[in-house]
């Protein structure tokens, strides 16, 4: 078991002892048990898998960091929403309103990266709540 600390920049979200949790990494999924090897790296947005005596907990997951030193690892997000608490409607909502706005008229650059930002958290949501419930 190790320690696993999820922080958004409104609160820690999460913080309790885990026998592993699976995080969206850049590169792919990225499985973490305890003693894993010291590591510092990117996150996207997507489902974090966190196991705690045989029960599975879920949480849609933004961009961001995750640092694992010995027996911890702590994740930095800019979203961290439980399973239980999406919305899907109002998720899949935000999901057409990014996608109509990036296809519409032109945007500044910064406006399309904030757009394309918001349509990944969105997707991320979608897809947490969606995958629990088929």
């Amino acid at each position: 078991m190790f320690q696993l600390e999820i922080v958004t920049p409104e609160a820690k979200t999460y913080s309790d002892t885990v026998d592993s949790v699976v995080i969206p990494g850049i590169d792919g999924e990225l499985g973490i048990l305890s003693l894993h090897v010291p590591l510092l790296t990117q996150i996207e947005p997507g489902e974090l898998r966190i196991t705690k005596d045989g029960k599975e907990l879920n949480l849609a997951v933004g961009e961001g960091f995750v640092e694992v030193t010995g027996e911890r690892v702590v994740v930095l997000t800019d979203m961290a929403v439980q399973e239980s608490d999406i919305d899907a409607d109002a998720a899949e909502e935000a999901v057409r309103r990014a996608e109509n706005a990036m296809a519409g008229e032109k945007m500044s650059d910064e406006e399309f990266a904030t757009t394309a930002a918001a349509l990944q958290r969105s997707l991320a949501l979608v897809r947490v709540k969606r995958r629990r419930h088929h």
